[in-house]
């Protein structure tokens, strides 16, 4: 082939191509800038959600209870998928401890064991919510809680907690 027929080959092959190429060009482009949106997005939201977790230790860490529970409302509330959710409702199951409202710290602890989507925040607070049940005097809901728990790194202190268990229920051989 000629240099020109060459030239007249690529230049017809541009013409019916061309839109095509744009346009994959531009979509590429949407994209690459959509990506970039979403995760400033979700940095944005990981931020809030940080400086509302901090507002709850906070809260909690000085007089104002009443104040840290209203901020884990708002982070739950908020920021729904966040980890700081679970972190939060650890410690506000903390102060309900502190505070003698055990039916109250159940319920954050279960809430934290049954939806975490980390499994070692989830490991944790089934190993204090049997601790709970114990204090409760339920040592047979505490047995249930930990029925089944592979505990890896916590296998030592699950097996305290079933101690525990089984001494509250009074049966000293399994304690």
């Amino acid at each position: 082939m000629s240099e020109k027929e060459t030239w007249e080959q690529v230049t017809t092959w541009l013409r019916e191509n061309g839109l095509w190429i744009i346009a994959g060009i531009t979509v590429g482009a949407a994209g690459l800038w959509g990506w970039h949106w979403y995760q400033d997005h979700e940095d944005s939201l990981g931020a809030q959600a940080g400086a509302k977790y901090a507002q709850v230790v906070q809260a909690f860490g000085g007089t104002d209870r009443t104040g840290g529970f209203v901020a884990v409302g708002e982070l739950e509330r908020d920021f729904p998928s966040s980890p700081y959710v679970d972190q939060a409702k650890l410690i506000a199951a903390r102060v309900y401890v502190e505070d003698n409202s055990l039916d109250k710290a159940a319920a954050e602890l279960q809430a934290v064991a049954e939806h975490s989507k980390d499994s070692d925040l989830g490991l944790i607070a089934r190993l204090r919510l049997a601790r709970v049940q114990i204090a409760q005097k339920k040592p047979d809901a505490a047995l249930a809680t930990l029925n089944g728990l592979k505990a890896g790194a916590f296998e030592p202190r699950m097996h305290e907690i079933l101690g525990d268990a089984y001494y509250a229920k009074g049966d000293k051989a399994n304690a």
